[in-house]
């Protein structure tokens, strides 16, 4: 059965335009945008496979039979829907109109991927974006199960096709009238016996700050859970623990942020999709986040707020 749409979908939009234009192959290929040479083909490709008689030439004219007159009028409507669909799906493969779902993690939701959003948005106001923020495994989930076109994701994402776009440095973050708070940077060792605030289990940052401070000989002593960045900043500026996260430029007053000694302390960053191909506004969007970061990969535009 699958001979009928696959071989025979582009002969019957033949048939049906020849209908339409009173069997003038000339008229019939043009609306088309074939050659009359591939019009005449597909017609008697199509009058072969189903082996019923679909024109009568008459001089230097034809005719359509009446089988294939009622073949191209009930042929007329699923084509023309079909059309359609394919055309809301791909936005007709027109690069500025069409719908990009779009992830970024839960930290970037002021800064500099906002601005670039909103810029993106003005020079191609026919590019509707709908916008997701979540943490990065569900933003991974999202992508693989096809709920998102495009999304950045830290840390680059081992199942899925991306291009990493830079890296994102780990601070120790204190509360200011913390004893090491005037450190130039500090070692991981220096942190044992203090009182952690990090995310849930679940959270790659989570995850790296125990990899790391079990490195440096000691579990870290995690007392408080927490899902939001700026909730855990809240929360060292009253001396309720330190933590390690990414810079924010927009960090509380009554804490500071410390470099951690040794070159490995990062997570990458990149911008990831789940399909083999990407559609033509992905496309264009993805392409414009490319270009606007920064020429160095270890500060790019994603860093600032992430």
């Amino acid at each position: 059965m699958d001979q009928w749409s696959v071989q025979l979908a582009p002969q019957l939009r033949a048939l049906a335009a020849l209908a339409i234009h009173d069997g003038h192959m000339t008229q019939a290929a043009a609306s088309l945008d074939i050659p009359q040479s591939s019009m005449s083909r597909r017609i008697n490709a199509l009058q072969a496979t189903l082996r019923v008689p679909l024109l009568i030439h008459d001089g230097r004219t034809v005719r359509l039979t009446p089988e294939a007159q009622r073949l191209a009028l009930r042929a007329r409507g699923p084509l023309d829907e079909l059309d359609q669909i394919l055309a809301e799906i791909t936005g007709d493969a027109d690069p500025d109109h069409g719908t990009v779902r779009f992830g970024f993690p839960l930290t970037m939701g002021s800064g500099h991927i906002p601005d670039l959003l909103a810029s993106f948005r003005h020079q191609h106001p026919g590019i509707r974006v709908q916008l997701k923020q979540a943490h990065g495994s569900e933003l991974e989930a999202d992508l693989l199960a096809g709920d998102l076109d495009l999304a950045v994701v830290i840390p680059a994402p081992e199942r899925l096709h991306h291009t990493t776009i830079g890296t994102q440095q780990i601070y120790v973050v204190l509360p200011e009238g913390h004893h090491l708070a005037a450190a130039g940077e500090l070692q991981l060792d220096a942190l044992e016996g203090e009182t952690f605030i990090a995310n849930p289990p679940s959270y790659n940052l989570r995850q790296l700050t125990e990899t790391w401070c079990r490195e440096a000989g000691y579990d870290p002593d995690i007392a408080i859970e927490v899902t939001e960045f700026a909730t855990i900043r809240e929360l060292i500026s009253r001396n309720l623990g330190i933590a390690l996260l990414p810079h924010d430029d927009r960090t509380p007053t009554g804490i500071t942020e410390i470099p951690l000694a040794g070159p490995h302390y990062t997570r990458t960053i990149a911008l990831a999709w789940g399909t083999t191909i990407l559609s033509a506004p992905t496309r264009r969007l993805n392409d414009y986040l490319l270009s606007h970061r920064e020429p160095t990969a270890a500060t790019n535009i994603m860093t600032r707020n992430s």
